[in-house]
């Protein structure tokens, strides 16, 4: 019962392939989490070790939301295979570079800072050529699941990676981790480009592209026959062109609230990174390794909420998404009220249990209300948004902190997540009362909401 979502998941042929490749480049990514920074601090000078650290770990994300707005035009079109597998040849090419300029003792903090920024460019194209390729080659029951196990990888990875990369660099060197780092995005690549032939044209299930080939041709005996009905038909042709454009009109507002949402969301959750080790550090008095321990909590429950995302399937998934929210905040409650460690560490671990399945939610409802041609236009937009959201909360935590102190600013935090989910819900309820919640099930096989 546990695995039943998941079986159509990784018995498919195209991402039977894929994952793999997936789960070694996350590995690498989450050992680089740690290596970036450390080779950051090997080279920058002593007087400037904290900007160029700062500068190094901004520019290996933040240039994609830059990425995701200036490419639409070129990028919005290919096929979820092709996003994500140039992404991977771009991170390994700009990652390869910083090792073999670090050999050749020729790195510099600006160029090391450069070519960060370079390989983080395609990044929300190939965050959204994933989630495009899950649409494209699985029915919609199936798409929360395929988002679990990939959002259920990469927080495995983070879980791993550190610790590993901890190991790994006492015994060689943070350049040595972004080399094995540039080789997963090589292994990556790969499986993408073997992917790609199986996975068919954009917007069409490889099982079907030779039943859609056959009628093709039965259709084109149809033409002559047809032209003679254009006339009775013209009307109904309008008729259909004013539903798609109210069709239209509600899907783009739907993407919009999604967008809004997950700002927020993750807005209010950035000053968490400045006010929990401020809170471990002057509030409980104790080390890092209760820091430590806090975030292999969270961690663990993110994974775990993950691989519990294709149970959710059968819910709503608005109402699913804005109890998620409201949950989080529940689950922080602990931290902002002081309460001890033994309460708020579990409470921490669930709090990491809702966060993994509110991106595999919000990929399912973009999924599902994006017709898989336009996909990767909408989750680039996403990815664009929301990766800026963080770093903004985190900078606004700073001030938070200084003028509240730790605890209240996560007390802060906790009850606007709350509220968020409220408000959200309050929002849905009003629309489902005219009846704009309504599921409607389109020709084309995606779901309208």
């Amino acid at each position: 019962m546990l695995l039943t979502p998941y079986r159509p998941v990784l018995r498919h042929p195209v991402l039977r392939r894929v994952l793999p490749g997936i789960a070694v480049s996350a590995l690498g990514d989450g050992m680089s989490v740690v290596a970036i920074a450390w080779l950051a601090l090997q080279i920058a000078p002593d007087g400037g070790r904290g900007a160029w650290v700062a500068a190094a770990v901004a520019a290996y994300s933040l240039p994609s939301a830059l990425g995701g707005v200036l490419l639409r035009r070129y990028l919005g079109h290919r096929s979820g295979a092709q996003l994500a597998g140039w992404n991977a040849i771009l991170r390994g090419g700009a990652l390869g570079a910083v090792v073999v300029a670090y050999a050749a003792g020729v790195l510099q903090p600006w160029l090391y800072v450069t070519l960060l920024g370079m390989s983080s460019l395609l990044a929300a194209w190939g965050s959204a050529g994933r989630y495009t390729l899950v649409a494209e080659v699985l029915p919609a029951e199936h798409h929360l699941a395929a988002n679990g196990v990939l959002t259920a990888i990469g927080e495995f990875a983070t879980i791993v990676g550190p610790p590993l990369a901890g190991l790994l660099i006492g015994r060689t060197n943070a350049a040595v981790l972004l080399a094995v780092d540039a080789a997963s995005f090589a292994v990556l690549a790969a499986t993408y480009r073997l992917a790609m032939p199986r996975a068919g044209p954009i917007g069409r299930n490889p099982d079907e592209i030779e039943e859609v080939s056959a009628a093709d041709g039965v259709e084109e005996g149809k033409d002559t026959t047809q032209a003679g009905k254009e006339g009775t038909e013209t009307a109904q042709d309008g008729a259909e062109r004013g539903e798609a454009e109210r069709t239209g009109e509600t899907r783009n507002r739907t993407q919009r609230a999604l967008l809004v949402l997950s700002f927020a969301f993750f807005l209010l959750f950035g000053p968490f990174y400045v006010a929990l080790p401020i809170h471990v550090a002057d509030d409980l008095h104790a080390g890092a390794g209760l820091l430590g321990a806090y975030y292999t909590a969270f961690g663990a429950g993110a994974v775990a909420g993950a691989l519990a995302s294709g149970h959710l399937r059968r819910l709503p998934l608005w109402p699913a998404l804005t109890g998620i929210i409201a949950l989080f905040g529940v689950a922080m409650l602990p931290l902002g009220l002081g309460w001890p460690v033994g309460v708020a560490l579990p409470a921490f671990a669930v709090a990491g249990a809702c966060w993994s399945p509110y991106l595999a939610t919000v990929m399912a409802l973009f999924q599902r209300t994006t017709p898989v041609e336009r996909l990767p236009k909408v989750l680039a937009a996403f990815g664009s948004v929301t990766v800026i959201a963080v770093p903004l909360g985190t900078a606004a935590g700073g001030p938070l902190v200084e003028t509240a102190g730790a605890t209240n600013a996560l007390l802060a935090s906790a009850v606007g997540m709350i509220v968020l989910g409220g408000l959200a819900a309050s929002v849905m309820i009003s629309r489902g009362s005219t009846g704009r919640t309504r599921e409607e099930t389109h020709p084309n096989g995606y779901t309208q909401r």
